[in-house]
């Protein structure tokens, strides 16, 4: 028999979101306590991309001093605000250590166990709930401008096809300004992995929302999380500064605050904010039909059916809130080098959100060591939209002493 009971579910974006929505349909009578609004974090602005082809984690073979070097300079990418933080400096030091071949198909294999899920469960979803969230799957297309680009792009191709099945088409010189005529000429070439999809992720949270109230789930937005109740050793409900919820299981959903809760989690979460940028404006003249990554320059294009998305850049700066425009025109600095029209004259939206990030690049889902009936759902780096619906079934499995549809154990946090 299936355990049920109530659950309260701590932070409103994707992830939590998922959980309450799978843990409902198992019956349980579930709240969200979210500290700001369903969806206003890092779920908001992102690409929206739902893609089986990011199987491979950051840290990998000939990565560490090429990532480590350009995180300082100026204008990169990936930039790192140095800062004396000993929780940062144990962060890079575990991922210069996974910087290997075996450690890297290690987690890749966690990861393409959950993103191929996923992938299952967001049509399922979509189709039994009826989300207007602007879903489309016409895959993603990654855009290498330079030769030596397209030559790791082909590597990476081929060790997806022959360690995960994942299948790509590949693309050369003018071919890819026929599949995609909104692009420049001049592109060395490109792989177009049709097993992806996208979403609008402002649409799919304001359309879930919608789905779990009518499915009965309790919403609490702007309230804080202030710790647990316990009696007689087990903890019983949460405190919030809006007063308290009785509660049988507990999801920790906070993403990339998890670490926060540290000392009431009674483990380490090892997880470092990683800041994402994105500009939302209405649809060029001449806009893509698919979505691109530009890999030379880690710049995403998202043509949603209602706007236009640029979006990107990694900048580890800790728990800092300023929007930096610097990082802003990079990304359309960086469209400008592949795309006629680049830019949408009507600019909507500046955004900036913190990516949990861990240094395996696998999230953390499972229970808390020592606390039976807490559970933890966080740590999904990138692929927060990508994971959502494995994970959130898996952690209402697990919270419901169910038989998980995936091995739960590459997740757990005792990996650290």
């Amino acid at each position: 028999m299936s355990r049920t009971g109530r659950l309260v579910v701590i932070g409103g974006g994707v992830i939590g979101t998922a959980a309450a929505y799978y843990a409902a349909r198992r019956g349980w009578q579930v709240t969200v306590i979210e500290r700001s609004k369903i969806g206003g974090g890092c779920s908001h602005g992102n690409c929206g991309y739902v893609s089986p082809s990011h199987v491979l984690p950051l840290a990998g073979p000939g990565v560490l001093w090429p990532t480590l070097k350009t995180m300082f300079y100026r204008n990169s990418p990936f930039k790192l605000r140095f800062r004396l933080d000993p929780a940062l400096f144990s962060w890079l030091l575990n991922f210069a250590g996974r910087c290997n071949e075996q450690d890297q198909l290690q987690s890749a294999q966690a990861i393409h166990t959950m993103l191929q899920a996923a992938r299952k469960l967001y049509d399922d979803l979509i189709l039994d709930e009826q989300l207007q969230c602007e879903w489309e799957t016409r895959g993603i297309l990654f855009v290498n401008r330079s030769a030596q680009g397209l030559r790791h792009a082909d590597h990476v191709a081929h060790l997806l096809k022959d360690e995960f099945g994942v299948n790509a088409s590949r693309y050369e010189g003018e071919a890819v300004q026929q599949l995609e005529p909104a692009l420049l000429p001049g592109n060395a070439g490109a792989w177009l992995y049709e097993c992806d999809a996208h979403l609008r992720p402002d649409r799919l949270m304001s359309q879930w929302q919608t789905a779990i109230v009518r499915q009965g789930v309790r919403i609490e937005e702007q309230t804080n999380f202030l710790g647990f109740k316990e009696y007689k050793q087990k903890i019983n409900g949460v405190q919030t500064d809006r007063g308290d919820y009785p509660a049988d299981a507990i999801v920790i959903a906070t993403g990339a605050w998890t670490p926060q809760l540290q000392s009431l989690l009674g483990c380490r979460v090892p997880i470092q904010p990683g800041k994402g940028y994105s500009i939302t404006m209405n649809r060029p003249q001449n806009c893509p039909v698919l979505p691109m990554i530009f890999e030379d320059h880690r710049v995403a294009i998202t043509p949603f059916q209602s706007g236009y998305r640029i979006g990107s850049t990694m900048e580890f700066a800790g728990y800092d809130e300023t929007l930096n425009p610097e990082r802003l025109e990079l990304l359309r600095d960086g469209a400008k080098l592949y795309l006629h029209d680049p830019l949408g004259a009507e600019l909507q939206e500046e955004w900036w959100g913190w990516r949990p990030m861990t240094y395996d690049s696998v999230p953390i889902i499972g229970p808390v060591p020592d606390r039976k009936n807490v559970f933890l759902a966080s740590g999904h780096s990138m692929l927060g939209v990508s994971l959502a619906t494995s994970s959130g079934k898996l952690i209402s499995e697990l919270i419901s002493d169910e038989v998980p549809h995936i091995d739960p154990e590459p997740y757990a946090v005792t990996r650290f």
